[in-house]
């Protein structure tokens, strides 16, 4: 009886003192590269667009890998804050307080033109820009 108790005794440290997975295992997935939804046009979600407004007046957009944006309006105004993508809904959040979560549904038209609509309905289109 005694050997049994011994047996399963040091079969108990043993069980215990088994080495941890390493932590590299872990981090690993932690920091994988992010994965976006595509854009509209089916590249990535982020780079540098040209909006044009229904009234033809243009405003640039830098839209960066971190979830973060500038848009410049035609009179050289600039609002940022934070973005994500969400199927063919463009979502932005202005750094402003109180501001809230607006987004755009985003297609590509039966003319191949990438068009993007606000809550309210207005439409713009978006050019891919390089630098």
């Amino acid at each position: 009886m005694r050997k049994i108790i011994l047996v399963a005794a040091f079969a108990a440290v043993a069980a215990c003192s088994q080495p941890e997975a390493p932590a590299e295992e872990a981090t690993t997935e932690e920091a994988a590269a992010p994965t976006f939804d595509a854009a509209a046009d089916g590249g990535v979600p982020y780079g540098n667009f040209k909006v044009t407004l229904a009234d033809g007046t243009v405003q640039t957009e830098e839209v960066r890998e971190d979830g973060t944006f500038t848009s410049t309006s035609a009179s050289g105004e600039v609002e940022t804050g934070t973005w994500v993508q969400k199927g063919n809904q463009y979502c932005t959040t202005l750094d402003a307080e109180g501001a809230v979560e607006r987004c755009h549904t985003e297609s590509i038209d039966e003319n191949g033109v990438w068009v993007s609509v606000d809550p309210e309905g207005q439409t713009v289109t978006v050019e891919r820009v390089e630098g």
